[in-house]
This record gives structure tokens, C-alpha cells and sequence, in this order.
């Protein structure tokens, strides 16, 4: 059988290149290419050619959510597998979010990661467990108070929506600002704006709330 052609994105060196050395051992695996950010990322798909990309989420120039989104746009059947250091709510939504077909944390092992590769190149999913602990306590969780329906974004400015909008893609403040040329401090204010009218209570509250203005927004195909 054909090895999969793999592509790694992280933005630490060290990391790539020891994840390309070890997972280039396997038979199943060829690494015919790294980068080193999401736009890296994303120049190195079309010139490459992988079957599977393996995401670091948070890393500088593009992050590894606007990558995922933008290759599912390209290339909807790429599969990418995050491998990140983050398991918080808002990191697992948004890269689902934006189309990851596998989620694994940094402390998974090297037999793990060759599965995922494996699994979603034969078109499964693959969730570490954590991961999936953390998405089924989302979905039952019944004491929290669930935000506002999408219509409370109405409420919101201009400048108000467009912040949840990046906050629903998995952006930090300072890749907000950056984002936006605008100072951090200056997103935190808009960001406290936003909590206050919409009666959100943490971030995992406005990436739920942008992933509902979505769907209720999203023309009917």
C-alpha cells in the first residue's frame, strides 16, 4: 500500500522536526513536508501535495483554525488532524468548527498519532479522549446558563460583532488586535461590551453563541 503523505505544521522546530523524524519511520507514513505557521501551512499543501496534515493550533503570521477553515474551503478533502497543547472548549469548538477531522493533545504517543493519521485518512474521525469527555459536557451540561439566542447580536456594534466573530474562529485577544490593528487593550474593552449586552459568562459562552449566529445566518443549501 501507498504511505500516507503527511504534512506537519507547528510553529517550535524542535517539535516538527522530531514529530517528522518519528512518524517518517512508520511504513505507513511518508513527511513530505513541515512549515512552520498556518500560512506556511497552507503554501506548502499546494506544493506538496500531503493526503493528511497534521495542525498545531496557535501559532504566529496564521493560526492553525483559519488554516484548517481555509483548507476546507480548498481543499475539502484534506483531512487535518490538530495536535495541540490546548484542550479548553473554545480551542476544541473552533477547530472542529473550522473542519479538523481528528483533535489529539501534545502528551498523546507516537502509536496514537499514527492511528489518527491512519483513521482520517480513511475518512473517520478521531477525538483524543479528553476531547471527547469535554464535547459530551458540553453537550449535556444543563447548570451553566446557556448565552442568548443569536438575535442578541443585534444588540452588539459593528466593531462588537465582527471581535465575536474572531473569538467564534478561535483567536486570542492579541491575534485579535493584530488582526483588527487595534490595541489588546482596546479588544478586552470590546470584549467585556459584547459579555455585558449578550450575558455571556466566559469565552466558551461567546464561541457557542458565534457558532449559533452562523448556523441561524448560513443560507439554506
Amino acid at each position: 500500500m501507498t504511505p500516507i503523505r503527511l504534512l506537519i505544521a507547528d510553529d517550535q522546530a524542535a517539535v516538527r522536526e522530531a514529530l517528522a523524524v518519528m512518524l517518517d519511520l512508520d511504513p505507513d507514513i511518508t513527511v513530505v513536508g513541515t512549515a512552520g505557521n498556518g500560512k506556511e501551512a497552507i503554501a506548502a499543501v499546494d506544493e506538496h501535495g500531503p493526503e493528511v496534515v497534521l495542525m498545531d493550533l496557535h501559532m504566529p503570521v496564521m493560526g492553525g483554525v483559519e488554516a484548517t477553515a481555509l483548507l476546507r474551503e480548498s481543499r475539502p478533502g484534506l483531512p487535518v488532524v490538530v495536535l495541540t497543547t490546548f484542550e479548553d472548549d473554545e480551542s476544541v469548538l473552533a477547530a472542529l468548527r473550522a473542519g479538523a477531522r481528528g483533535y489529539l493533545t501534545k502528551d498523546a504517543g507516537r502509536a496514537t498519532i499514527i492511528q489518527a493519521v491512519r483513521s482520517v485518512s480513511a475518512g473517520h474521525a478521531v477525538l483524543a479522549p479528553d476531547v471527547q469527555t469535554r464535547l459530551l459536557n458540553l453537550a449535556t451540561r444543563t447548570s451553566a446558563p446557556e448565552p442568548q439566542e443569536p438575535e442578541t447580536v443585534a444588540s452588539l456594534t459593528a466593531r462588537e460583532r465582527e471581535i465575536l466573530a474572531l473569538i467564534g474562529q478561535g483567536l486570542r485577544n492579541g491575534e485579535i488586535a493584530q488582526r483588527l490593528y487595534i490595541s489588546e487593550a482596546t479588544v478586552k474593552t470590546h470584549i467585556n461590551n459584547l459579555f455585558a449586552k449578550a450575558g455571556l459568562h466566559s469565552r466558551a459562552d461567546a464561541v457557542r453563541l458565534a457558532l449559533n449566529r452562523n448556523s441561524a445566518t448560513r443560507p439554506e443549501e
